[in-house]
């Protein structure tokens, strides 16, 4: 097919998925990965290709590098000592664990090794997009973990091609390979981001801020692979470098663009993989003889039960070794937690990715070439633990019933009202220093105070809604319901909620406290109406027009002051990277309708 018509047939499948993923009920990936497996029944479709370097040099470069600018760095930090044996050690002991059912069921030793590279490490990319209902903290270790791992898969996969292709292994090369491949990989990707840091410290186009931001994690990878080091770690260490800094060196405008263009893009590379997967897995069932599909398929199944039973091993072995923050979970939750940890670890692009990497002919293997071997189960694999795991999963989380972490609400809201209390400390200063009018800065005030109101009274709600659902559940555990928690929330008043009146805000009138009720015009028999008119505009006071611009400069001004409060909270780390960029986002929003749309280039 040529590739006008693999690119419509792709965009018109994940249109599909879209569509029938929420009538499903099933999660947009497992969709797309059936409808893949459909299409693959059509021979001319069978026939569409994924070549390797697509996933390697277009795929994995643009999606890892968004995971990665949405990964919290304070959880890097705080879970290391579990991040790292999770990257390293266990991906070269699910390597060797498969490598030695593949010599089980007859497979040579360097086939083994190279499906065990393949399809060892979990992917970033599946588990962002099934991995959403985990508890935020094992979902955020799991993330990195993946993020991570793929630097020794890529080692362990050099070093069985290299030993299929009869060159010599010594142990002195291995451990050069692996210094090479992990500290060029983060020495590369922390150049490209220092030069990404000064680049965008000269400019201030939202285009060219964005242009740049993209080119970020190619540039990475490249000169990574120059280097024989890892270009996905190297995109991933200038993803969360460029995350840490951004809020310095981009703009509100730029950052808007950028929060809407990638996760669109992201979408689409993610479904359309998850397309191609299911069609590469039909191509291969195709590809291999009948009677070698049996035997494969249980190699396939075996590979996959002994990844999630070395996962799990691996985790409860090493729990003497974590470092612990907090109070310790009772034993029954910790348990569950290891068991919800290590199904939540599913394979994706990155397994793909090396298994079709290995060149045609270069491993030989009994019956059938050892490469389609290894793309089958590598594919099977992938098939099993997304359709299996992926489905399951929501099963999963209700069982382990693991409990709720309050963590980033109470971070989020103890930010909110840091900033906003900040800010108004600093509000006579800034008026004095933008020579704003007494009558702006008060309005500002009194519009600052009632936010303030706002966010503790969210607060309070929150807190007391946390205890209502625990008396709720200790009445259903003794069987006696109360009969007062119902009458435990006062009644709301005439205007329909405790202290806020008919303009939302606390019950002050909307017209800053003069009592005067605002003049409506309502055209009958029409949904038009004009609210609020005024005819008595006295043109001897000072100027509306001057009234908004010291609005909007006092506005900005303390806009600034919140963003500088709020990075001094992550940078003490009071609040974590995810709590903040969530309120820059605001705050980016509020600066944008004060000062308009940038006019592009």
């Amino acid at each position: 097919m040529e590739g006008l018509e693999v690119t419509v047939l792709l965009g018109l499948t994940i249109l599909t998925g879209a569509l029938l993923a929420p009538r499903l009920r099933l999660a947009l990936p497992l969709v797309l990965v059936v409808l893949g497996l459909a299409l693959g029944f059509v021979p001319a479709l069978r026939e569409i290709q994924l070549p390797p370097e697509t996933v390697l040099l277009l795929f994995l470069p643009v999606m890892l590098f968004w995971e990665s600018l949405t990964t919290s760095l304070r959880a890097i930090r705080r879970d290391f000592r579990y991040i790292l044996p999770m990257s390293t050690l266990l991906v070269v002991a699910s390597a060797f664990a498969v490598a030695g059912i593949g010599l089980l069921f007859g497979l040579p030793w360097e086939t083994a090794l190279i499906l065990g590279a393949a399809v060892a490490p979990p992917d970033a990319t599946a588990v962002a997009a099934l991995g959403r209902l985990l508890p935020r903290r094992m979902f955020m270790k799991l993330k990195a973990e993946s993020l991570t791992n793929d630097g020794t898969a890529l080692v362990l996969y050099a070093i069985g091609i290299s030993l299929a292709i009869g060159g010599r292994v010594t142990p002195l090369s291995v451990t050069w390979s692996v210094l090479v491949s992990y500290l060029g990989g983060i020495a590369a990707g922390v150049a490209v981001a220092a030069l990404a840091y000064l680049l965008l410290r000269m400019v201030t186009s939202t285009i060219v801020i964005n242009t740049a931001l993209l080119l970020v994690p190619f540039v990475a990878f490249l000169l990574a692979e120059l280097i024989t080091a890892s270009g996905v770690l190297a995109v991933v260490v200038a993803g969360v470098i460029i995350a840490y800094v951004s809020p310095t060196v981009t703009t509100a405008q730029s950052r808007r663009q950028a929060e809407s263009a990638w996760p669109f893009g992201v979408f689409l590379l993610n479904g359309a993989l998850f397309v191609l997967i299911g069609l590469e897995v039909q191509y291969v069932v195709h590809q291999i003889s009948a009677g070698a599909i049996g035997r494969l398929v249980l190699v396939t199944l075996a590979v996959w039960v002994a990844l999630l039973v070395v996962r799990y091993l691996f985790q409860l072995l090493s729990v003497p070794f974590y470092q612990r923050t907090g109070p310790r979970p009772p034993r029954g939750v910790r348990a569950r937690a290891r068991v919800l940890s290590t199904f939540a670890g599913m394979r994706g692009a990155v397994s793909l990715a090396i298994a079709l990497s290995v060149p045609a002919g270069a491993v030989a293997g009994g019956a059938v070439d050892g490469r389609d071997e290894i793309v089958f189960v590598t594919a099977g694999v992938i098939l099993l633990s997304l359709l299996v795991q992926g489905t399951l999963l929501p099963a999963m989380v209700r069982w382990a019933r693991i409990p709720a972490d309050q963590g980033e609400v109470e971070e989020y809201e103890l930010a909110e009202r840091t900033i906003s209390g900040a800010a108004l400390a600093a509000l006579d200063d800034l008026a004095a220093r933008h020579q704003v009018s007494d009558e702006v800065r008060d309005r500002i005030r009194f519009e600052g105070y009632q936010m303030l109101e706002y966010t503790n009274a969210r607060t309070l709600a929150r807190e007391q809604a946390l205890v209502d659902a625990e008396v709720k559940a200790l009445d259903e555990m003794l069987g006696q319901p109360d009969p007062l928690a119902a009458g435990t929330q006062p009644e709301p008043d005439a205007a329909g909620l405790d202290g806020i009146g008919a303009d939302g805000v606390g019950g002050e009138p909307i017209d800053g406290g003069t009592g005067a009720a605002p003049r409506r015009t309502i055209v009958e028999g029409a949904t038009l109406q004009m609210i609020a008119t005024s005819e008595d505009v006295d043109l001897m006071q000072r100027s509306p027009l001057i009234r908004h611009e010291e609005h909007t400069r006092l506005k900005l001004a303390l806009l600034d002051r919140k963003r500088e409060v709020l990075l001094g909270l992550r940078r003490s780390g009071t609040v974590d990277d995810l709590v903040v960029r969530r309120i820059s986002a605001r705050l980016d929003l509020e600066q944008l309708r004060l000062q308009g749309l940038e006019e592009f280039d």
